[in-house]
């Protein structure tokens, strides 16, 4: 069997009574100045993100770098600072662009829009002379392309891929796109989403021969198309994921053709729009068709194969498929609020969740508060429900790098201190409402409480713009594991006491349901019910821990990553105390 080769590519509220190969060829004073000579026409607004200083080894093939963190001087790995991110992670964020002469620097650009899906590596392939050409690298867009590199990636069809993952020695070969090179071409694949068959499909090809370069499950959909005896192309794409599982929306790049394909749950968000010279764009939010000033125009449908050409652009439907199941935590979390995803707004959803939590779990208090950034709009939303102000309470340092060094005398909250700051003007002696969008460990949560209650809050009432998540996601989002989930294991009582709060409510999910109306019955709540849409069988890899990284030895020796035997009954009660609360 021929392999592909892989090439260079609820809550009534608790109250208490007690880089690599980026090195700038040409210098940038600034970000901003940068993204101006790479891109004249349009100035986005510079994203600042925590990135890793890296260590590289050079290579003339990407896939044999090896990438690692700086070592620490004390010891301290510097990603153990960071264990304070308690949120859940979008896997990555895909771009494609057909019919515009300067298709790789508004690839970059629209990359750019959507950073926030995914910090760690960025990659564009591009076509010309119907050759595919890759450059991918390990950092944030701006550190991964520069004015020399994408003057090497000319032609008219591009796609690319912003990818978040865990740290790893082998992290570089994971970033996507992919290039594979079989009998009939070439072919570029980004992926976002997670395949929940990945693990059977992959020994059944290594069985028959296939060699795997990456630890991705994309490299699954690459091989499943060399192998693929039908033609023409696009039938090799209908046939290869009629075999995969779980949640895809990808973009593909042939020697003449942009294909972008949507899982028939339609778990992940991908768009259409058209710039005014007619070139035609595909990415997984509308923010990136507003940068580079394309229309908007639809959804990829879920279960579509939406193919541009010469010819222009046809549709085919990929298989019958049921109902659709978006993912709810596009509009909780992981989307801009500027972006349209899955046809509603992102801002209106979350100041909607705002208002409810005021309206059914409602406090006495003197100012409201957001965790930044995700958390402000719901905030906006509670503040204006309740009649209360809203105030910038914290602030969010956008410059936390990796290289700091802790003193000798350890800080207490360490990472979190780094990144959000207290306004003691605005919180002393005041009751104050906290809303954020989530909680998943609850160690963020219980050091924010310490923070505002050392710069001077009387009180200080969580409420969560989300229901309780009780189950890990196996659909494209990096999440811990059911047994690390705090909700999981607490009842909200539990979680209030655990935190520090004074009062905690989470958005109901009853409430939810009747905010989306009609449309509820359309998104996947798996995270709040462990109730899967596609069941995953047998051991299944959850994102971020282990499968992109620095995987070697037995699999199954690795704890923590695999579907758990079954504690259904544990989630069942547990959901319904939180209702019932």
């Amino acid at each position: 069997m021929a392999a592909a080769a892989v090439s260079t590519a609820s809550s009534a509220a608790v109250t208490n009574k007690s880089h690599l190969s980026s090195s700038l060829d040409k210098p940038f004073s600034s970000p901003s100045q940068k993204l101006l000579s790479l891109a004249a026409k349009t100035l986005p607004k510079p994203y600042h993100h925590h990135h890793r200083t890296l260590i590289t080894a050079a290579s003339k093939n990407p896939l044999t770098d090896v990438v690692s963190s700086k070592p620490n001087p004390d010891g301290r790995s510097f990603d153990s600072y960071f264990d304070d991110d308690d949120k859940p992670r979008e896997e990555c964020g895909v771009v494609g662009i057909y019919g515009d002469s300067e298709a790789s620097r508004l690839c970059y650009l629209a990359l750019h829009a959507l950073q926030h899906r995914g910090q760690e590596g960025a990659g564009i392939v591009c076509v010309n002379d119907n050759v595919l050409k890759s450059i991918t690298g390990v950092g944030l867009v701006s550190d991964v392309f520069s004015e020399s590199k994408l003057d090497q990636l000319p032609g008219d069809l591009a796609i690319g891929h912003v990818r978040y993952s865990t740290a790893g020695s082998s992290m570089l070969k994971n970033v996507q796109p992919f290039v594979a090179s079989y009998r009939f071409g070439s072919v570029g694949v980004a992926h976002n989403g997670n395949l929940v068959n990945y693990k059977q499909l992959r020994g059944e090809l290594e069985e028959n021969g296939s060699i795997f370069n990456t630890s991705s499950d994309t490299e699954v959909v690459l091989h499943l198309i060399a192998i693929s005896k039908a033609r023409p192309f696009l039938l090799r794409i209908v046939e290869a994921c009629e075999k995969i599982e779980g949640a895809y929306s990808m973009v593909f790049a042939t020697e003449d053709k942009l294909v972008a394909v949507r899982d028939p749950y339609g778990f992940r968000p991908l768009v259409m729009g058209r710039r005014s010279n007619g070139a035609v764009v595909f990415a997984s939010e509308t923010c990136a068709l507003d940068l580079i000033e394309a229309t908007y125009e639809r959804e990829v449908l879920p279960g579509e194969v939406v193919v541009v050409d010469k010819e222009g652009v046809q549709s085919i439907c990929l298989m019958p498929h049921p109902e659709p199941k978006s993912c709810i935590f596009e509009h909780i979390y992981f989307a801009l609020p500027n972006s349209v995803v899955f046809g509603r707004s992102v801002y209106e959803s979350r100041r909607a969740f705002g208002e409810i939590l005021a309206t059914e779990a409602p406090v006495e208090c003197d100012v409201v508060i957001a965790v930044p950034d995700s958390g402000v709009v719901a905030a906006l939303g509670y503040a204006a429900k309740a009649g209360v102000p809203f105030q910038q309470g914290l602030i969010r340092s956008h410059y936390v790098g990796r290289t700091f060094i802790e003193p000798s005398q350890k800080i207490r909250d360490f990472g979190v201190k780094l990144k959000l700051s207290p306004v003691r003007a605005v919180l002393e002696g005041k009751r104050v409402v906290v809303v954020d969008d989530s909680i998943v460990r609850g160690t963020t949560s219980s050091k924010i409480v310490r923070l505002l209650k050392e710069a001077g809050a009387k009180e200080v009432h969580m409420r969560i713009a989300s229901p309780p998540i009780i189950a890990s996601c196996y659909y494209g989002v990096d999440t811990p594991s059911s047994e690390e989930l705090i909700s999981n294991r607490m009842s909200v009582e539990e979680i209030r006491e655990y935190i520090g709060s004074d009062s905690l409510a989470f958005l109901p999910i009853e409430s939810l349901n009747k905010l989306l109306g009609s449309d509820s019955k359309s998104y996947c709540y798996a995270c709040f019910s462990g109730n899967y849409p596609v069941e995953p069988t047998g051991k299944v890899k959850r994102i971020g821990d282990f499968m992109d990284d620095g995987l070697s030895g037995d699999m199954d020796s690795i704890d923590g990553g695999w579907l758990p035997g079954s504690s259904k009954v544990q989630k069942k009660t547990i959901l319904n105390e939180v209702r019932t609360s």
